[in-house]
């Protein structure tokens, strides 16, 4: 297939680089960006990482190239895409999710990536936090320590669920088992519902209404993310009360989130892209974390839902939103 299906180069002027990563002393380093979610649809990340970017002195088409590559929500695709990338000359890969690191890795093992990822250490994607080693370093967050976290917070906002809905990438490194231990502390249901891919989501939120879930869980994994907006649709619909990773999902309709700002991970993915480009080893570089963590409630989407909590639960909450 061929390549302008999948990717779309921006930026295409040549200057003068002082620090190149590659042999060629007059080439504009060229970032490929590596995205699993369609290119139109739930692109979160292009708008910051350009702006967050600019800010560190790296401007498109002067001093800097991004060429980025979309899998239309198929993890599957993500192999082929990266190995486009390293093809078309890339100096760097930025990545997301397991499926997405692993593919720049396996592309090339001397081009620099930088991932982000729910645990970097716990896929494989590097050696250690404080020593990545190889090619690869990023950021990790946190999610899968979390996945529990989120469950007991849905089970204080909305205790009389008694049978919580998982929804679930199988590709991202989790050990599910926690969860299942964790429900029956709270002596709730945990069913989990795979998805694989974008196209399967439909299938997975109609089997969570037709199993009569009561609350769902959804986990982090950038296939959810990129599909955020559809779940939210789907589950305020069939009236499901939801706790999503990020701030951002209640800000846009989700029931409750807890987890850090995706847009301080991405800062973090380019302060560390901005290091490699200013001559350090990803090697050397240790996996940042996010240190903020919120939970944001909507209010207006728990009053669609007939729900109402005491002033006392309410001060649990980072932010409220009306």
């Amino acid at each position: 297939m061929k390549r302008r299906k999948f990717i779309t180069l921006i930026g295409s002027t040549v200057a003068t680089w002082p620090l190149p990563l590659r042999a060629q002393q007059a080439a504009t380093p060229l970032i490929g960006v590596l995205r699993v979610n369609p290119q139109h649809v739930a692109e979160y990340f292009a708008e910051p990482f350009r702006r967050y970017m600019r800010a560190l002195g790296w401007e498109e088409g002067r001093n800097i190239r991004f060429l980025f590559a979309w899998a239309a929500g198929r993890n599957e695709r993500l192999p082929a895409l990266a190995q486009e990338l390293v093809a078309s000359g890339v100096d760097l890969i930025i990545a997301f999710g397991d499926p997405g690191v692993i593919a720049a890795q396996q592309a090339s093992a001397k081009i620099p990536v930088v991932g982000m990822t729910d645990d970097m250490v716990g896929s494989g994607a590097v050696a250690s936090m404080a020593w990545p080693g190889g090619n690869t370093t990023g950021v990790s967050i946190l999610s899968t320590e979390l996945d529990v976290k989120r469950l007991e917070l849905l089970h204080v906002f909305v205790p009389q669920a008694r049978r919580i809905g998982v929804l679930i990438d199988p590709t991202v490194t989790r050990d599910r088992s926690q969860l299942e231990q964790a429900g029956r502390v709270l002596d709730v249901e945990v069913a989990m519902f795979d998805v694989y891919g974008r196209d399967e989501m439909p299938q997975a939120l109609n089997g969570m209404v037709s199993a009569r879930v009561e609350a769902v869980n959804v986990l982090a994994s950038p296939i959810l993310t990129s599909a955020r907006g559809l779940i939210i649709e789907r589950l305020r619909a069939a009236r499901l009360p939801a706790i999503y990773q990020f701030p951002e999902a209640a800000d846009e309709g989700g029931f409750l989130a807890y987890g850090p700002r995706i847009l301080l991970c991405y800062r973090h993915v380019v302060g560390l892209v901005d290091k490699i480009l200013r001559g350090a080893r990803p090697a050397a570089l240790p996996v940042e974390q996010p240190d903020k963590f919120e939970l944001v409630l909507n209010l207006n989407t728990a009053a669609e839902l007939g729900l109402t909590f005491s002033p006392q639960l309410l001060l649990r909450v980072d932010q409220v939103i009306e």
